[in-house]
């Protein structure tokens, strides 16, 4: 059950990022979370809130499959493909990334403690 809990977890999540819905993104991560974003910057849970709080982050479709879930104990990492198309402060930021979701479980049930997002694909525009 588990797994499916963390699946399940995972599909509230990416409903959340598409209705742009802080209150519900809030509920599902970890005082502590971080997010490793694909150019390496690190946003703490405020910073990754106040995307969708202050209108910056338009999320038009986030899918996110293929996803390999590994409990240890009160732990677990989920691994899938995070495919998204978005716009940031009116930038176009789509993207397919390989994510890592680290999950904690609490007396509450499972949330997000942290995620890092790996492009997938090309380079980045900024390697030679």
């Amino acid at each position: 059950m588990t797994a499916a809990d963390i699946a399940e977890l995972g599909k509230r999540w990416a409903a959340a990022e598409v209705a742009a819905d802080p209150e519900t993104l809030g509920s599902l991560v970890a005082d502590e979370f971080r997010l490793v974003g694909p150019l390496g910057f690190v946003l703490d849970r405020e910073q990754w809130l106040g995307r969708y709080e202050s209108g910056a982050l338009a999320t038009l479709r986030l899918d996110w499959r293929d996803v390999e879930v590994r409990v240890h104990g009160d732990t677990a990492i989920a691994i899938g493909v995070h495919d998204q198309e978005a716009t940031h402060q009116g930038n176009r930021v789509d993207g397919t990334f390989r994510a890592t979701h680290v999950l904690v479980r609490g007396e509450d049930g499972w949330r997000i403690a942290g995620m890092h997002l790996s492009p997938m694909g090309a380079p980045p525009a900024f390697a030679r």
